[in-house]
């Protein structure tokens, strides 16, 4: 039995859920998603929960779509976001319309297009806060941004997450 799938997905107020057959939609006022379920799976409302039923051979998806529905349900009431450091001398970046432009140590400046659905701030100069409704996209947007200069383990220099731990290595000795 699947332990995540047995647990029903509870909607807030301001959600409003559509189920037609396999295919879920979700909406509320900082926008709207849709979710189609595999087959063996199958979603019914009650009240203000869904729960899910899935077939003897269905158990790993059943727990997935559960997963990925909630995640959508948190996405359209809260939102999701992720804040980046940057570390290192004369690191910085800025928002300018639709492009993030980073300056990141190289011999140019690197422009970041920032993607339909996400929306990037800078707090402060060495700040970026990426949000959005989709869980999955803020994770990858991120992650993009931080591949640019991942921090590298001598100096800590580089773009972390804000709650990410770098483990330092000794310099080199005599």
């Amino acid at each position: 039995m699947s332990r995540v799938a047995k647990n029903p997905v509870t909607i807030p107020a301001g959600v409003e859920v559509k189920l037609d057959g396999s295919d879920i939609e979700i909406k509320s006022s900082k926008g709207a998603m849709s979710f189609s379920l595999p087959t063996g799976v199958s979603a019914e409302q009650k009240d203000n929960s869904i729960e899910f039923n899935w077939k003897p051979n269905s158990q790993a998806l059943a727990g997935t779509s559960r997963s990925i529905i909630s995640n959508m349900v948190q996405g359209v009431s809260q939102g999701f976001e992720k804040k980046l450091t940057l570390i290192g001398v004369g690191y910085r970046a800025k928002v300018s319309g639709k492009v993030l432009e980073l300056t990141l140590g190289f011999s140019h400046d690197v422009n970041y297009n920032i993607p339909e659905g996400i929306t990037i701030e800078t707090p402060s100069q060495t700040e970026v806060v990426v949000k959005g409704i989709d869980k999955q996209l803020v994770g990858q947007v991120a992650a993009n941004i931080r591949a640019y200069r991942p921090p590298e383990p001598y100096k800590g220099k580089g773009v972390r997450y804000s709650d990410e731990h770098v483990v330092r290595k000794e310099a080199k000795k005599k």
